[in-house]
């Protein structure tokens, strides 16, 4: 297995988010997260807003380019109740090429992620940026992560 150098702004981490053709509050989120990390490089390649006005075969062979060069999938369990088909697509074919997904857990809600699609992740975080970058990190470059808080504590 060939090494992979650490995320630098010259090897920045190549992501697709899953999306059903447009920029949803989730899939705004993740931007808004993955920007608020320092020396977290990445490139996008989600393009929700150039669906194809073809039919779905069309559609589904966007998502396969899009995805195609990406080191990790970063999945959005919200599409699952309104999009569970296009969603399913997007991960499974993931999963064909082997690339790593992480799975968002529902935004600002403890409702349960779906079985099918907890299945096809290989990672699942909550809504934390620094959850999400670190998992991102390990899943397509497997760096080591660990991180240490500083607590301080007042004794009397």
């Amino acid at each position: 297995m060939c090494q992979t150098a650490g995320v630098s702004q010259s090897n920045p981490l190549r992501i697709f988010v899953t999306h059903a053709w447009e920029n949803s509050d989730d899939y705004l989120r993740v931007f808004e997260y993955l920007e608020s990390q320092r020396n977290f490089f990445y490139k996008n390649y989600s393009t929700p807003e150039r669906r194809p006005q073809a039919d779905k075969e069309a559609q589904h062979e966007s998502l396969r380019q899009q995805i195609t060069p990406a080191e990790a999938v970063i999945a959005l369990s919200s599409l699952h109740q309104a999009h569970e088909g296009l969603l399913t697509f997007q991960l499974l074919y993931a999963q064909a090429r082997h690339t790593p997904v992480i799975l968002m857990k529902p935004f600002g809600t403890r409702q349960e992620v779906p079985k099918a699609i907890l299945d096809l992740a290989d990672e699942v975080v909550e809504w934390d940026d620094r959850a999400l970058v670190d998992a991102i990190r390990r899943q397509a470059r497997h760096e080591e992560t660990t991180r240490w808080d500083t607590i301080e504590f007042k004794l009397d």
